[in-house]
């Protein structure tokens, strides 16, 4: 689900972005619990928000390099 609505001060670059550089993936919780992530550079074209489960799922993935 896209989400173009969001609080502006409640972003936080994710833990997997670079710490040098432009270029940040951020995130936030949204009021309802779904993990809200899009790109610094490109607010204006909204987030992707999924479940937090889902999300969870997602980065459990990554870690264990089964992605």
């Amino acid at each position: 689900m896209m989400r173009h609505d969001l609080p502006e001060d409640q972003w936080r670059k994710s833990s997997y972005s670079p710490d040098n550089g432009p270029n940040c993936v951020e995130v936030q919780t949204t009021a309802g619990g779904r993990i809200a992530v899009g790109d610094s550079k490109m607010r204006a074209l909204g987030a992707h928000t999924f479940p937090a489960g889902q999300w969870q799922k997602f980065i459990d993935a990554l870690l264990t390099g089964a992605l």
